[in-house]
């Protein structure tokens, strides 16, 4: 257990933060299975949009890297395309 006041409180936000950043990953996963789940083309295409955004968003609260979501948003759209 932390001894100074300012470890206590650094304690609490990091706690905040893991489980803030442990639901915008659950989301991103979960949108991206939802889109390789999808049979329907062109219904597809409408999830990717909200898969980018939602890659997008992590990445600009850097719970990922942003080449991570670039990347991973490039396999992800020439996987449909095949």
């Amino acid at each position: 257990m932390p001894t100074h006041r300012s470890a206590e409180k650094r304690m609490k936000t990091a706690e905040k933060a893991r489980q803030r950043n442990r639901r915008v990953k659950s989301l991103m996963r979960g949108a991206i299975k939802e889109l390789s789940d999808e049979k329907d083309t062109a219904k597809k295409a409408e999830k990717m949009k909200k898969v980018a955004s939602t890659l997008d968003k992590a990445a600009g609260k850097n719970v990922i890297h942003k080449n991570k979501a670039a990347r991973a948003k490039s396999r992800l759209s020439r996987a449909i395309k095949k």
